[in-house]
């Protein structure tokens, strides 16, 4: 049984890419920071797969060794972690000129910081082969008014990513931009607009699972873009 670590699993793209591996035969362990969105997912998981869900907040490096003991529990090596947990920073965004410090730090604390401290966390444990997924974003390549800490910290961890990739020649390792979509964290970079235009999560995940059970080296991918064989 392969098993994956999904951080900011209780919603959007997390739960749906959860959904789909747990058809899929993958025994998850899922977290978010919302107690009781957590446990939802993880009661109609819990109908599809083996799954142990943890609430807290990555940056905690007690949460994170957790997150780690309790995927090594399930089968006694990991397969997969998927940093998607992601924090936009205050709504409205503010432009950068007047974008409060502590603010950006716990945007990078989240975005960056934190999914770095999960992989070395996890990469011992890690089966050879296994796979790394850092969710990021156009906003990491593109300078959208607005976005500049949120999309510097993508920018920070797509780079990271690319480096980790280098140097673990034995691994896969992936940065992953899944495109616009219709999220509520979405919604909340754009308060008070209508999003309906963008698609569901669940046009991203045949692209994420074709990178987690395919053989695509390490490198950048648009998970929309990507065909599954």
């Amino acid at each position: 049984m392969q098993v994956a670590i999904i951080t900011g699993a209780s919603r959007g793209l997390g739960l749906a890419l959860a959904t789909r591996l747990a058809d899929r035969g993958w025994a998850l362990v899922i977290d978010a920071r919302g107690s009781d969105a957590l446990a939802e997912a993880e009661s109609d998981l819990a109908t599809r797969t083996t799954v142990r869900a943890i609430a807290g907040d990555v940056t905690d490096p007690v949460h994170r060794r957790a997150l780690v003991r309790t995927a090594i529990e399930l089968g006694g090596a990991i397969d997969a972690v998927i940093n998607n947990a992601s924090y936009l920073g205050p709504s409205p965004q503010p432009p950068l000129a007047h974008y409060p410090l502590d603010l950006v730090r716990r945007v990078y604390e989240v975005n960056v910081f934190a999914p770095l401290a999960l992989v070395q966390e996890a990469l011992p444990s890690l089966r050879p082969g296994g796979r790394i997924v850092n969710i990021t974003s156009d906003a990491a390549v593109e300078a959208y008014e607005g976005w500049g800490g949120y999309g510097s910290s993508k920018a920070a961890l797509e780079q990271l990513t690319a480096v980790l990739g280098a140097e673990r020649s034995d691994l896969r390792v992936y940065r992953v931009d899944p495109g616009d979509l219709r999220t509520q964290m979405h919604q909340e970079a754009f308060p008070g607009e209508d999003i309906s235009d963008r698609p569901l999560p669940e046009v991203a995940v045949p692209g994420l699972v074709q990178l987690l059970e395919g053989d695509e080296p390490s490198g950048r991918y648009q998970a929309q873009a990507l065909v599954p064989a």
